[in-house]
């Protein structure tokens, strides 16, 4: 018997866990190893279960899913991992496949497709769609509207906390920084965006539907 691509899970909707087992039931080639409603599961099942790929959402319980990608990775650098998110590839596939990811999938995406991404990052291929293969072939052609994809993981953090409207004080208190290291991480925001203020800062963030993204790792 053909050995089976073992697969965990890990999205805190169990409607959305319920559609993806019941779409790698219909195939003989795979299995639902484990299934994980948290952030903090995640590792912990890694350890009991043995697995060949993770379906990880980005936004998670307790943890940004990106962070948990970060650990994941520092503990088990090979493991192939798809981030699945309600997010458009264009806002944050690029930013996730520079984070360690293996592919990028919307949770809009049909059945066939989940299916076809699993078989390629169980080979160890990568899954990109013909969208992000563009970006990533052209990487300096970035259009106004993924002007955040410039910044690095904690400096879209801090974008997401300033356009929420918290103060520097705030954001530094919150992620255990300096003043002076978050005033340093906003100077940078605002060259990179080619922008002036705080209030530009905040309109691209909403225009861009940025504030509903869990933070990313750094």
């Amino acid at each position: 018997m053909a050995k089976k691509i073992r697969v965990l899970i890990a999205d805190d909707h169990p409607i959305v866990r319920r559609g993806v087992a019941e779409a790698l039931g219909e195939q003989r080639d795979m299995v639902i190893e484990a299934e994980a409603g948290e952030a903090g599961e995640v590792l912990t099942l890694l350890k009991k279960n043995r697995v060949d790929v993770v379906i990880l959402d980005i936004t998670l319980p307790g943890r940004s899913g990106l962070d948990v990608l970060a650990e994941l990775k520092k503990k088990n650098p090979k493991m192939p991992v798809l981030m699945l998110s309600m997010h458009p590839e264009d806002q944050f596939g690029l930013r996730v496949l520079r984070a360690g990811a293996s592919g990028y999938m919307t949770k809009e995406s049909v059945p066939e497709e989940l299916v076809k991404a699993i078989r390629l990052l169980a080979k160890g291929e990568r899954y990109i769609s013909p969208t992000l293969a563009e970006k990533l072939a052209r990487p300096s052609e970035l259009s106004n509207g993924s002007l955040h994809e410039s910044l690095s993981g904690r400096e879209f953090q801090v974008l997401q906390e300033i356009a929420r409207g918290q103060m520097i004080k705030e954001i530094a208190a919150e992620f255990q920084l300096s003043v002076k290291t978050v005033s340093t991480y906003r100077a940078r925001i605002l060259t990179k965006m080619r922008m002036n203020s705080n209030a530009e800062l905040t309109i691209y963030a909403l225009k861009n539907h940025l504030l509903t993204a869990a933070p990313f790792a750094n």
